[in-house]
């Protein structure tokens, strides 16, 4: 059975890598269907849920600081490209959300006065509560931290009730091991900040979920290609996986 209203969370930071964006079977570039599907999904739990979304978008569709570190480049510089990289996806979703009537800000750490509202903490809280869905990109405007991190930051900062950290390429919550690659790989229902970090198992990176266990904020990991999930997750269907 669904959770009444006063048991769904009010306001939610929602995670999304930029390999959602893309073309499933090429995982680069943006798929405008998929970026669509992904709007209307977010545009009917506004209407009907009136929760409170900030979404925190990763570049790795377009550029991938580590990749760039990988090859010789400057790790910092690398960095730096892939905070851009976020900035074009939220600026994709931005464009998805508004075509089916959702008012949306997109917010970036990275200063580009022409392109997007800086990042003001104050002022993201008063759209959120003016039923805007907020866009916040550029990461945390510095190199050597992830999106996940980004996601963890931003979620304490303007209050969230939790982090839904949408996956993609099948992973539909957090596994014993490579869902992929190993057969007997099984999925958690529930687990904790410290099993994660103790078993080294790849959710979010270390710094994210030190500071999500600190904090004290849950994070849902659940598949974000699966139509209806972000609804379903939002009304606490036991789907994905919930760690606390």
């Amino acid at each position: 059975m669904a959770p009444g209203v006063d048991e769904r969370w009010g306001r939610v930071v929602l995670k999304l890598s930029g390999e959602s964006f893309a073309e499933p079977a090429l995982r680069y570039g943006i798929d405008g269907t998929v970026v669509a599907r992904i709007a209307s999904e977010l545009a009917e739990v506004r209407r009907d849920l009136g929760t409170e979304i900030a979404i925190v978008v990763g570049g790795g569709n377009i550029w991938r600081g580590l990749t760039g570190a990988g090859a010789g480049m400057d790790r910092a510089q690398a960095d730096t490209m892939g905070m851009l990289a976020t900035v074009i996806n939220g600026l994709a979703l931005q464009d998805a959300l508004e075509k089916v009537g959702e008012p949306t800000r997109v917010m970036t750490a990275v200063q580009m006065a022409q392109v997007a509202e800086p990042y003001i903490r104050r002022r993201a809280e008063r759209h959120l509560e003016k039923g805007r869905v907020v866009i916040l990109a550029g990461g945390t405007g510095n190199p050597f931290f992830t999106t996940d991190t980004t996601a963890a930051l931003r979620a304490a900062e303007i209050g969230a009730d939790a982090i839904l950290k949408g996956t993609h390429s099948g992973v539909d919550g957090v596994y014993s091991d490579d869902p992929r690659t190993s057969p007997t790989a099984t999925r958690f229902s529930e687990i904790s900040y410290v099993e994660i970090l103790t078993r080294g198992l790849k959710v979010m990176d270390s710094t994210a979920i030190t500071f999500c266990m600190d904090n004290k904020l849950p994070i849902v990991v659940f598949d974000v290609t699966t139509p209806g999930n972000i609804r379903r997750t939002l009304e606490r269907e036991p789907i994905g996986t919930l760690v606390s």
